[in-house]
């Protein structure tokens, strides 16, 4: 019997190193813990190699030049979750009802193993019942055919799903009738894209690996590497080897900012490692708009003192729009704004001015410290005037890096999984497949709950991921769900959105990334995208966790022609041959020409970016400056703004663990980090236990309760929390302005005392 870890926290000091032997020990021991050594053997030697399997945790690519141990202790971790030995059978499902496994912790239903076998829990049952592929394919489609609408389906996705699979699931989706394709891009980069887009034309990042070792300055903000991507800290390295600057902006010291230890180096092992960040800038959640726009002012201020010495304005005269509009806005910000909404102060500002100054080569990489908050996009597009100011973009050594949290988040969003596809996808996909794709944009992740609850939508269907744990306002979203007259979860590990069901509930198991598919057309293989714009072949090595496993290609391809019925889509042949769908992605998703060929070569295929051509597919035709507020969330006398986090035992919504080292808790995930500062003011002491309450614009309030209060170096007046506990916090309708993201890393909050005492009340 599987047991939760003992809930007995107890807190040390934060780590000021990350990674070295304590990780390669805790990814071994992990591993070993799911299988058995020559399994684990198995996968670790064939994690991100060329010819082996792409890791399924993080989207940090690759280098030209691989080790034998090519992975992080997290993506280790992550294998061997997903490798592991353990089975879920048809004899769980009958020991356990429903209603008893939705009072499980995540931790519990992850760690029972793999799925095996389709299963179904039919209208008033208390349990899942076996059933067979063709009966449960059956199901889905005849009940969606029987909508009154295909918009009353939402088709949802994570970032596991390979580039042929996601191709396959926008091309079904769209061919049944709807753009309903909602995905994890909508909770956490989306902010990214929306301002990408905009200033630049392109919602990708625009550097590669080779850049981030040349570059003279590399900012890091809103992002911990050290448990979200540990792979980016050899990158850093590099950087710091070859002579460059990094600037860590984070409201909480991270230790992998402060100094690596990488495992694979003398230095790493019996040395002190390597420190990484020059300058850490404790901000406050939410003001990195203003440090950046008052960075903008001080090279606007240093150009009219030195004329024609600070800006790029050759560059900027041929390449960009909105220059003189920009300019006289962001000239208006001053100092009492910029330290009120950043918590810095003015000297460590001017440091970092001072090391703008003196590079020549600029990157700044981000992730979801700035995306989740109500003003994400404008802080990109801050941002991208602070790269353009200088002529940062499109050049070696510089430009804009957002790091994606999931392996194949950018390669699903390049197949077509949008809910608002642009009219030049549609067309190429109509002209490849003869029918009309629709034109009305869809349902994104937060307008999909929406819909359900308000029974708009009937029908959710979920490929891959946690939907019910990745989303937020869990109450709102788990009624949503239990609306629906069908929800399908195509899942390789049991979680809380199987428990979560519709009036039917249907799991149908799939293969992992680590496992071997064999077709008709013989042994195949799937490709990703990173985020640097790296595609490349992944390729199973382990033999099925179970015979009655079909590939995420296999089932969505019978189900289309199940629901669809005769078509001029070959389904049966892109089952049979991956490599026919990639032909066909070939033919439709500009950067694929030749794709097949491409992929086969060792490390596949960088698609190229416009900006890196001088190309901005904007409304102007140019790189384009905008003109951005600062704004302030209104935090009453008392409250604290509350960013969400993960633990270092955690990988996005599962938690294999009750730890986050680096951070020096242990043994418990119910805590809350604040300043002790900021603790005494409130008359509240390190361990006391609190509820963590929410409030809103709207007057309304979230409440999670039987928090323990942990004193913490985190920045004056903020919090911080582990999601995905803390996501009832946040109502479904706070969003970021323009990409609609749940605001998960601005809560207004106050810490409500907890009695412990048996005998009060």
């Amino acid at each position: 019997m599987i047991e939760d870890p003992a809930d007995d926290l107890t807190v040390t000091p934060p780590k000021q190193w990350a990674v070295g032997v304590p990780a390669v020990v805790n990814a071994l021991k992990y591993s070993l813990s799911q299988s058995t050594l020559p399994r684990t053997a198995l996968t670790l030697l064939n994690i991100n190699q060329t010819d082996g399997f792409d890791c399924p945790g993080c989207a940090w690519p690759e280098p030209k030049h691989r080790t034998t141990n090519e992975y992080c202790e997290n993506g280790a971790r992550h294998i061997a979750d997903e490798s592991t030995t353990r089975r879920v059978t048809v004899d769980f499902f009958r020991e356990h009802p429903v209603a008893e496994l939705d009072t499980m912790s995540d931790y519990w239903l992850n760690q029972q193993g793999r799925l095996t076998e389709p299963m179904v829990k039919r209208p008033g049952a208390t349990h899942y019942e076996p059933i067979g592929w063709d009966d449960a394919l059956d199901l889905v489609a005849t009940t969606l055919r029987g909508l009154d609408s295909p918009d009353e389906a939402v088709f949802y996705t994570s970032g596991r799903l390979s580039n042929e699979a996601a191709f396959l699931l926008q091309l079904f989706v769209r061919a049944y009738g709807t753009n309903n394709l909602p995905d994890c891009s909508n909770m956490c980069h989306e902010s990214s894209g929306s301002a990408l887009t905009e200033t630049l034309g392109v919602g990708k990042g625009s550097v590669s690996l080779d850049d981030i070792y040349q570059a003279d300055l590399i900012f890091v903000v809103g992002q911990n590497p050290g448990t979200n991507h540990p792979r980016m800290l050899s990158a850093l390295e590099q950087t710091k080897r070859n002579g460059g600057t990094i600037i860590a902006v984070n409201p909480l010291p991270e230790a992998g900012l402060i100094r690596f230890k990488n495992p694979q180096k003398a230095r790493g092992v019996l040395g002190r490692g390597t420190a990484i960040a020059d300058q850490f800038l404790k901000i406050r959640p939410g003001g990195d708009l203003a440090l950046f726009r008052m960075l903008n002012r001080l090279l606007l201020d240093a150009e009219d003192a030195a004329p024609g010495t600070v800006l790029d304005h050759e560059f900027i005269a041929q390449n960009t729009s909105g220059f003189e509009e920009f300019a006289e806005h962001a000239r208006a910000i001053g100092w009492e704004t910029a330290l009120a909404a950043t918590g810095l102060t003015r000297e460590e500002i001017e440091q970092v001015h001072g090391r703008v100054l003196a590079s020549k080569k600029i990157i700044v990489c981000w992730a979801m410290g700035l995306t989740q908050h109500k003003h994400g996009v404008p802080t990109i597009r801050e941002i991208v005037d602070f790269l353009l100011l200088r002529g940062n973009i499109g050049r070696p050594g510089a430009g804009v890096c957002p790091v994606r949290g999931h392996s194949n988040v950018q390669g699903d969003r390049t197949m077509g999984i949008w809910e608002r596809p642009p009219q030049a996808f549609l067309d190429a996909l109509e002209k490849e497949f003869a029918f009309t794709p629709p034109a009305a944009h869809g349902l994104d992740s937060v307008d999909a709950i929406r819909a359900m609850r308000d029974g708009n939508a009937k029908v959710f269907v979920g490929v891959a991921g946690n939907f019910v744990r990745a989303t937020p306002d869990s109450e709102v979203t788990e009624a949503a769900l239990r609306r629906c007259a069908l929800t399908v979860q195509i899942s390789t590990k049991l979680n809380r959105s199987h428990t979560v069901c519709g009036d039917t509930a249907l799991i149908l198991p799939t293969l992992g990334r680590s496992d071997r598919d064999i077709q008709a057309g013989g042994e195949q293989f799937v490709t990703v995208e990173d985020s640097m714009s790296e595609v490349h072949a992944s390729r199973g090595r382990l033999d099925p966790a179970s015979p009655h496993l079909l590939s995420e290609v296999a089932i969505i391809s019978r189900l289309a022609r199940r629901t669809l019925g005769t078509s001029a889509i070959p389904w049966e042949e892109f089952v049979a041959d991956y490599g026919t769908i990639r032909d066909r992605i070939a033919r439709v998703v500009p950067g694929f020409e030749n794709f097949n060929e491409r992929v086969a070569q060792p490390g596949g295929l960088r698609l190229a970016n416009p900006v890196n051509e001088g190309v901005f597919r904007t409304a102007t035709g140019k790189a384009r400056f905008t003109c951005n507020e600062v704004t302030a969330l209104d935090v009453p006398p008392g409250y604290l703004v509350l960013q969400s986090l993960r633990s270092h035992d955690q990988w996005n919504t599962i938690p294999y663990g009750s730890d986050d080292r680096y951070r020096g808790i242990h043994h418990a995930r119910r805590v809350v980090l604040v300043n002790p500062d900021d603790l005494a003011e409130r008359g509240l002491a390190d361990g006391d236990t609190v509820d963590i309450v929410s409030v809103w614009h709207d007057g309304s309030e979230r409440r999670a309760e039987k928090f323990v209060v942990v004193a913490y170096p985190a920045s004056r007046g903020s919090a911080a929390a582990y999601y995905p506990e803390t996501n009832v916090l946040v109502p479904l309708d706070s969003v970021a302005d323009i990409s609609n993201t749940p605001t998960s890393k601005g809560i207004v909050v106050r810490l409500e005392p907890v009695t412990t005492d048996p005998d009060v009340g």
